[in-house]
This record gives structure tokens, sequence and C-alpha cells, in this order.
């Protein structure tokens, strides 16, 4: 690769990572000119790296990839897990690589929001106004965030999230497919709390303490049934 290029890595393969990498070219594009998107360099990039090839892109190793020269490459995370994005942004950061914001151009984002670095915002989305989100967010297709919402760092949204207004999510938290945040209000915001996880399809009418699994409608703490002869 010649110094001057441009390479961008999408870490993972998978089955999120894969729908999108069709938007990476247009967000470089939109970050650093059109010319800059049509002649970068773009590849998946997984920790073994044990195909070639996937979806016409290269499969570059992690290794590789972090020895690529600084200052004219980028990277995303496209893993639902909030542990290895965390680990991989700070590895690629270590290593000089800028994150780079993945925008869908069917994303429908208005004023007045706060959204760091590292955000993969994907098809048919919507965030309305005056929402603060964090690192490394995942806003998975047909999902929306409303007003006033506080999403924390490396918070995952799986398809058809419903976030509704005065909802603040915590750190690392995770939000299954279809599942609906009911809307708080300011002065008493609905909270999902750090790390926790929230099912498929759950309708969460109430708060959610941090690290806390909840499923159903409406949503309760996920109990286990306990072993057989256990005390």
């Amino acid at each position: 690769m010649q110094d001057d290029a441009i390479l961008f890595g999408l870490f993972g393969t998978g089955g999120f990572a894969r729908p999108v990498m069709p938007l990476v070219r247009h967000s470089l594009s939109m970050a650093l000119g059109e010319k800059a998107g049509a002649d970068a360099r773009i590849a998946f990039v997984d920790r073994d790296a044990a195909a070639l090839s996937l979806n016409g892109h290269p499969v570059m190793a992690e290794a590789q990839f972090l020895k690529a020269p600084a200052g004219r490459t980028f990277f995303n995370v496209a893993i639902a897990s909030a542990g290895l994005r965390r680990r991989i942004a700070a590895a690629c950061q270590a290593n000089g690589a800028q994150p780079l914001h993945i925008q869908a151009p069917s994303a429908i984002i208005y004023a007045e929001n706060e959204i760091a670095e590292g955000a993969v915002i994907c098809a048919n989305t919507m965030i309305t106004c005056n929402t603060r989100i964090g690192r490394f967010f995942h806003l998975n297709i047909f999902s929306y965030v409303e007003h006033d919402c506080v999403i924390g760092d490396f918070v995952t949204f799986a398809p058809g999230v419903r976030c509704n207004g005065n909802v603040h999510i915590g750190d690392n938290a995770f939000i299954g497919a279809g599942a609906i945040l009911r809307d708080g209000t300011r002065d008493k915001p609905l909270v999902i709390g750090a790390g926790a996880v929230v099912g498929m399809g759950a309708v969460v009418t109430r708060s959610v303490a941090p690290g806390e699994t909840v499923v159903g409608n409406p949503a309760r703490p996920l109990r286990t049934k306990g072993v057989k002869g256990a005390e």
C-alpha cells in the first residue's frame, strides 16, 4: 500500500458487518471528500483472517491492520459485543487509526444532537433532536431515538428498537430487536442501567438496573430456573 493511500478497516465479518460494509465508501466520501472515498482501500478486519475475501472485499488480520501507517488509516467496529468494541477501538486509536462515523444515506438525523465518534447509523433509522449519544453507538435498521435521550458509550440497538423521549441508557447496554422503551419525563427519565440487556420484543415501562436482563411485555427481570438439588 502506498504511504499516502487511505486504508479503512471494518472490524467484524458477521451478520452486522456485512450489511454495514456497503455504507463505508459513502461515509468516507462524506467525511474526506468524494475522491478520497473513491480511492480508498477498504477491507474487513478479522482476528485471524481465515478467508482471503468476503463480499468482494479483502479480509485483513487484526495484527496486519494495526501495523498500517498512522494518519491515513480509518476504522470502525461492526461487532455487537460492547467489550470487544471497546478493546478494538482502544487498540486502533493507540496505533493512530481514526474512527469513521458510518451513516446510511436514508438515515434521518435532525438538529441539536451530539453524537460522539465511531457511530454506525444504519438504513431507515432516525434520531430526532436534543439527544446526547456516546462513543461507538450502533443504531441498526428501522430503529429510532426520540428527543432528549442520553445514551452512553458502546451501546447497541438491534433492528427495530423504538426508544422514546427522555430515556437514559448507560454504557455497554444492549437493546434487543423490536424492543420498545417507554418515554420518561425530563424530571424522571426512564433509565436503562450500564451493561443491562433488554430482550427481543420487550416493552420496558420501568427503569432497568445496571447489569440486569429484562424480557417480556411488560418487561421483567429474567429469572433462571434453579438447578435441581441446589440449595
